[in-house]
């Protein structure tokens, strides 16, 4: 491995996921010791999720333009990011802020085109399945949509009133799990030509 700034913050990425998660199970009433406001953990679990996804752009960006980029790199950084979008729907699922049927299409996509990728790269035809538009309206869509959920708490806006994350993030939750669907139909079809001659 080499120990680059792009993989640095990757595997930064992979060591914040027990501390995002471990922050729900903090016993509460430490909270109250130290003097926190009540919605210290959906703050605190907000800003960490948002600094992961800020490193995922960052550390691309960064291999990117200095041409730091690796085989490593390339295979630790959509595990990372795997690992971070999993690890945040289970909590969420678990505090009942999200469907267990929209976590299980979004992580089960996930597991799936990650397959269909590593078998398309076997074949020589990984470029079939390259990252294409609506995968990326997915990821913007997904990664909003957690990060209200995880905040939780309404944000005033002054004489605007209150911004309702929990309503919105619901809303672009599922509109991340129906693009998610139509994104792995996408990847189905463009794979379909190699997957039809498969043994």
């Amino acid at each position: 491995m080499q120990w680059n700034i792009p993989n640095i913050l990757t595997v930064l990425r992979i060591a914040l996921i027990p501390v995002f998660v471990g922050i729900f199970y903090f016993p509460k009433s430490s909270f109250d010791i130290f003097g926190f406001p009540a919605h210290w953990v959906n703050l605190t679990a907000a800003a960490i999720f948002a600094v992961a996804g800020f490193t995922d752009w960052l550390d691309g960006w960064w291999a990117r333009k200095y041409h730091q980029t690796s085989s490593f790199g390339a295979f630790l950084d959509p595990v990372a990011d795997k690992l971070m979008v999993a690890a945040a729907l289970i909590v969420l699922v678990e505090f009942e802020r999200v469907g267990a049927v929209i976590a299980l299409i979004i992580i089960g996509r996930e597991i799936a085109i990650s397959a269909l990728r590593e078998w398309m790269a076997e074949a020589g035809k990984r470029g079939n399945v390259a990252v294409a538009n609506v995968g990326k309206w997915k990821t913007a869509v997904q990664m909003i949509a957690i990060e209200l959920l995880l905040y939780w708490d309404g944000i005033g806006l002054g004489a605007w009133g209150v911004f309702d994350t929990r309503f919105y993030g619901r809303i672009l939750i599922v509109i991340a799990a129906i693009l998610t669907l139509v994104s792995m139909a996408y990847y189905l079809k463009a794979a379909w030509s190699q997957i039809s001659r498969a043994d």
